[in-house]
């Protein structure tokens, strides 16, 4: 076997096997599984190109925010233990969009479903130049969160923003976020972790609001004796117990339920399903919502006789002079049940008991144009889609083609059962 002396990553020295990947630098068999639950500090943090987060500490790996370690090899047998991690997200370039990079020291190597790329292990420098090797972690940042599609790197104090397609490095300094660990981008939130505490940053100017740092295990794992948060120690409510407060879809697809003061955003199972409070995304709606619609970028949030109105996007800004009161945005009094606004059409369908009132959206000042007396009693959320309309009613729903069925009188759907597909829920 032939052995090189080769400068690796700038001014990094390091012995480099050619005919072999690098060696584990941690001998997993003397170790004793770690119990995360202890309150370890993770190596890395990434999802795999399928959405499940990978856990890495010294040689093992956690699938999931529960269940138990098994070894890296097992799932990535051409590195041991992992310095830094993170899942390319670059749409439209499926040479590399959803692999998984993996570094170690010098090298980082790449992924897709559990196989190591052609070409692979590379140095760091090649892959990413001006990126620095011995990484304390690392976070992909997709274009609309970051002003391009973006890769975070982190080592020390300092942060190197690696824009994807320019191959470009610009090295910052965030003060208010402490040295990571390992980093995490879920839901549209940016984590740092430093040791089994994290913080959450905004992923272009490197701020912290809220009380940080926070314990991981009763937002990222479940544990025994902590909270529910994100995962937690949290039971599942069955799906016959379920009843929904609103529930919306916005332009960009994004489906969102909500109930009491949680909501639970549909469309990412590849992050998991999980239940949020509803003030961590529209801070200024405390508790729970009526009902909840989208229009043109814009969700409608009406709670009581107000009505709050927000910019759809990576972060839901409100707009300046909301809230206001339900009559003088819509035309109509309160209390609302349910409401909803079909993509490409100007009305909004406000439910109240057994009545829908069509406000069209494009007249000012905003009146009802349209009553119609429902066959059904009491709606508690609805959802316009492409798949046509659904009324919730407790833990059922009914399908329509459109909403000339909803009159009393009309030939009726039956009703279909919540299921966990749906939401994340528990079968009777």
């Amino acid at each position: 076997m032939t052995q090189l002396f080769l400068p690796l990553c700038g001014a990094c020295l390091a012995l480099v096997f050619t005919s072999a990947a690098p060696p584990p630098t941690t001998q997993t068999a003397e170790v004793a599984i770690p119990d995360r639950c202890d309150g370890i500090e993770f190596d890395a943090i990434t999802p795999d190109d399928q959405g499940k987060h990978l856990f890495f500490k010294d040689g093992f790996l956690w699938k999931g925010f529960r269940g138990p370690a098994q070894r890296v090899a097992q799932s990535f047998s051409d590195v041991g233990r992992v310095d830094a991690a993170f899942r390319m997200h670059r749409g439209g370039r499926t040479e590399d969009h959803d692999h998984v990079y993996l570094f170690q020291d010098e090298m980082v190597f790449r992924y897709f479903n559990q196989t190591l790329q052609d070409g692979f292990p590379k140095k760091v420098e090649q892959e990413f130049p001006g990126v620095p090797c011995h990484l304390d972690a690392a976070v992909e940042c997709p274009k609309g969160e970051c002003s391009a599609d973006s890769v975070l790197f982190f080592k020390g104090s300092e942060v190197h923003h690696y824009d994807v397609a320019t191959r470009t490095v610009k090295k910052k300094a965030w003060p208010q976020v402490p040295p990571c660990t390992s980093a995490l981008r879920w839901m549209e939130h940016y984590y740092c972790f430093q040791g089994h505490n994290f913080t959450r940053f905004h992923p272009v100017s490197g701020v912290v609001v809220g009380a940080y740092p926070k314990d991981a295990r009763p937002y990222f794992m479940t544990c025994p004796n902590f909270g529910h948060h994100g995962s937690g120690d949290h039971k599942l409510p069955l799906c016959s117990e379920v009843k929904l407060d609103a529930i919306t879809s916005d332009d960009a697809g994004k489906t969102y339920f909500f109930t009491g003061s949680h909501y639970m955003r549909l469309d990412t199972s590849r992050d998991g399903m999980h239940a949020f409070p509803v003030n961590r995304m529209w801070p200024e709606v405390a508790g729970g919502v009526d009902a909840v619609f989208s229009y043109q970028d814009k969700m409608y949030f009406i709670k009581g006789d107000q009505v709050f109105i927000y910019l759809s996007g990576a972060h839901y800004t409100l707009i300046e002079g909301y809230p206001k009161t339900l009559q003088e945005e819509l035309g109509v009094q309160g209390p609302v049940d349910a409401a909803f606004a079909c993509l490409g059409d100007h009305t909004a369908h406000i439910i109240q008991g057994d009545q829908m009132k069509d406000v069209d959206l494009s007249a000012t000042p905003r009146t009802v144009t349209k009553a119609t007396t429902l066959r059904h009693d009491k709606v508690d959320a609805a959802l316009c889609g492409p798949g046509g309309l659904k009324l919730f009613v407790g833990s059922t729903y009914y399908e329509y083609s459109a909403t000339g069925g909803l009159g009393a009188g009309q030939v009726g759907s039956l009703p279909s059962p919540i299921t966990p597909s749906m939401m994340a829920c528990r079968r009777d």
